[in-house]
């Protein structure tokens, strides 16, 4: 870019007030301008709108009766003015260079700036890990092609991405059906429109997990991994609709190759299979798919291969409570006993060895 780019972060808030405050001084603190900062509250019934009405000129404060996730992110995104676009849940917060880091990172052609977030609790405490981990690299490049090649790719959740204006034009608004969803809407579709995505591996906001966060794990249940399978047969057909728009075909066998996915429908069939969505599935079937994808198809390295064929088996093959465990072990790191992060540790050094 030529002349020094305008940025807007737009904060989504729902009943967040004692999270707000500290996500609007995360976007006020940043060290760069020209910066504006919009929040969007989605009809709060806490006392969130007492908390950003102190902001006063500060910021653009706007509150609408309450419609969901996708509402906000459409209202705040037209009454944006930056060249450079970033969304912000309300309970997560950024650090201060984030922004200068970002808008150097948008070289010519890049579309689209992600990066990694340090998981905290509500206090702001680190729960040891990131998203995502440490051990995976942010994807960069053309990955509208890796969509098409795995339907996936690493990235990282809504306030761990950036945007160009017109990355965004064409995508927004968001449609209703992802009202709960924006961030997998908008993961799946920019990549189409960004001629290519650039990743900060450095941790440059955090991404907190507490009780009311509506997809952080702090338990496993089988009625949450249904919420996650029906999101990702959502998401696979916006990225059947995204490819036939520019013209692109999608291998058959496409939805196998997406590891997460897999990972999704396994713990729902394991967990409560009486009621898991795809009546097609067996435990086995998933496995097999699972294990192909880790060794075809990710960007794991080889120790964290073994480790996760070892838990694909774990979790389909032990009774339902250790399955469980196993699960909770995958998905929320920060209820591993401390001995299972030392043998993971352990096992990560003797298979790298």
């Amino acid at each position: 870019m030529n002349k020094q780019p305008s940025v807007s972060i737009i904060i989504n808030n729902y009943n967040y007030a004692q999270f707000v405050r500290q996500s609007i001084d995360s976007a006020l603190g940043q060290n760069y301008r020209p910066l504006e900062v919009i929040v969007v509250d989605d009809g709060s019934t806490d006392n969130s709108r007492e908390v950003i009405s102190t902001y006063g000129d500060c910021i653009h404060a706007i509150f609408q009766p309450n419609g969901k996730q996708a509402a906000a992110l459409n209202t705040g995104f037209a009454s944006s003015k930056g060249d450079i676009i970033l969304f912000l849940d309300a309970d997560d917060y950024l650090m201060p260079t984030a922004v200068e880091q970002i808008v150097g990172a948008f070289q010519s052609g890049i579309g689209k700036v992600h990066f990694r977030l340090q998981v905290v609790d509500g206090e702001n405490q680190p729960l040891g890990y990131f998203i995502p981990s440490i051990g995976m690299k942010l994807d960069y490049g053309e990955v509208w092609r890796k969509l098409l090649q795995t339907s996936s790719y690493v990235s990282s959740p809504m306030s761990g991405n950036a945007y160009r204006r017109e990355t965004l034009v064409p995508v927004f608004p968001i449609p209703d059906e992802y009202k709960t969803t924006g961030d997998d809407y908008l993961m799946i579709s920019t990549p189409f429109y960004a001629k290519e995505l650039a990743g900060i591996d450095e941790p440059i906001g955090a991404y907190r997990v507490h009780d009311n966060n509506q997809w952080a794990l702090n338990s496993v249940s089988g009625s949450r991994f249904r919420r996650f399978v029906h999101h990702d047969l959502q998401n696979f057909a916006l990225l059947q609709q995204r490819a036939k728009e520019v013209g692109v075909e999608v291998s058959e066998n496409l939805e196998r190759r997406s590891l997460g996915r897999i990972w999704s429908r396994l713990a729902s069939l394991r967990l409560e299979p009486q009621d898991h969505p795809v009546s097609s599935d067996s435990t086995w079937q998933l496995m097999s798919w699972g294990i192909q994808a880790l060794w075809k198809h990710s960007s794991h390295n080889f120790p964290k291969r073994i480790i996760y064929t070892l838990l694909f088996l774990w979790v389909g093959l032990m009774p339902v409570p250790l399955a469980r465990m196993g699960i909770t072990w995958l998905y929320a790191p920060h209820l591993r006993p401390k001995v299972i992060d030392r043998t993971l540790n352990q096992l990560r050094a003797l298979v790298s060895g």
